[in-house]
């Protein structure tokens, strides 16, 4: 050990970043084990990704969604650095910051999180905004609102990928415009939500028809310009005019992560032992969309806010189970249902035996994710809001 009690960095503050710090610090440690956490993410504000679509239709505020890291860690032990990292020695077990400044640790979360890859397509680096940050709701909000300002006949946003992102903005963005708006979803497979369950993917699809959401699949996009979108469909490019291209699709490791000398898969995810520790070296542990998830069974996981929601207990625990010399548990994926927003007001569920749609589901997914908000604080603060907001409008 580098120092006389155990110092923990977790490089990234998203959902498998932040949860296994604040799963550590409410972990029973004794007196001389009580580790130091170290938590550095380049932003102030934690994202809860799963309601980043209501930004768009202002159904919630920032604040709500991105609550700042100093407010949720308040009443913790844990430390947090804004900081970009530059380099991970494992050799040394140092952490070098943007700020030039070195971090020793004796175990290492990386928690990085993915980006999305726009230099696949000619044009999309330049012309298409992802939907991945808070930085692009922004892009988003902003360019819809000049769009809208301009007064045009037809606002014409193409959607690239009919994943559960792509489904979700495409309704909140169809319900903002309403009848000016000419939404499409392009995607290359022969149908969207490709991986979700029959009931979801049948209301997406009706959800998707009352918005006049058009589908153009077994598609592909050949390039993006400023005010087009050239899309190949079976051996046919067609370009047409569009005034927004929003990239939802893909996930690509960071610098950072490609350059550490881990065991990787031929996509440059990270390959991880059942109990999330690094094949090649001990006491570093990865999760979350850097990873190649895979379940205790072996079954492959995708890269969602609710795999790295689960992996950050197992995480936490098992950094804890070394220190105190405890056995390992192996990462049990529990599959808890999935659920989308499918426009203002309107959502799908289906878990745990049950299944929704309507607004119905929408309150029920609102309740979920309250729940799953970082510390009872902000939930608090949150779920109040939600239920006074429609007090003061209507008195307003």
């Amino acid at each position: 050990m580098t120092t006389q009690k155990p110092r923990i960095c977790i490089v990234g503050g998203g959902f498998g970043g932040l949860y296994t710090a604040l799963r550590l610090d409410d972990l029973p440690w004794q007196p001389e084990t009580q580790p130091q956490i170290i938590l550095i993410d380049k932003s102030d504000r934690f994202l809860f990704s799963p309601l980043l679509y209501e930004l768009i239709t202002e159904e919630l505020q920032t604040w709500e969604i991105a609550p700042p890291f100093e407010e949720i860690l308040s009443n913790t032990s844990i430390q947090f650095h804004q900081d970009c990292v530059t380099n991970i020695n494992l050799e040394t077990q140092q952490v070098t910051k943007g700020s030039a400044s070195v971090i020793s640790y004796d175990y290492l979360v990386i928690a990085a999180g993915g980006k999305t890859p726009l230099d696949i397509v000619p044009g999309a680096k330049s012309h298409a905004i992802p939907f991945k940050t808070l930085n692009d709701a922004y892009r988003v909000k902003e360019k819809l609102r000049l769009l809208e300002e301009s007064s045009p006949e037809k606002i014409r946003v193409a959607i690239v990928g009919g994943g559960y992102s792509g489904v979700e903005i495409a309704g909140k963005i169809a319900d903002r415009l309403g009848k000016k708006g000419r939404i499409r979803i392009i995607d290359r497979g022969a149908k969207i939500l490709d991986n979700a369950s029959e009931f979801n993917r049948e209301t997406a699809i009706k959800a998707l028809e009352k918005r006049q959401v058009w589908l153009d699949l077994e598609t592909e996009v050949t390039q993006v310009q400023s005010d087009t979108i050239s899309l190949y469909y079976k051996g046919t490019i067609d370009t047409i005019p569009v005034d927004l291209v929003i990239w939802t699709v893909g996930n690509q490791v960071s610098q950072l992560t490609q350059q550490l000398p881990l065991e990787k898969t031929a996509t440059g995810l990270l390959k991880i032992k059942p109990t999330l520790e690094a094949l090649d070296r001990e006491r570093v542990y990865a999760l979350g969309d850097i990873v190649e998830s895979k379940d205790v069974t072996g079954e492959l996981l995708p890269a969602t806010a609710q795999v790295a929601f689960q992996q950050s207990d197992y995480c936490a625990w098992n950094i804890w189970a070394s220190i105190n010399h405890k056995p390992q548990l192996p990462f049990r994926y529990q599959p808890l249902g999935e659920m989308m927003a499918l426009g203002i007001d309107n959502a799908t569920l289906n878990g745990l035996g049950l299944q929704l749609n309507g607004s119905l589901a929408y309150i029920a997914r609102r309740l979920i994710y309250l729940y799953r908000l970082p510390n009872l604080q902000h939930q608090l603060t949150v779920g109040l809001n939600w239920i006074t907001q429609p007090l003061v409008e209507l008195l307003s």
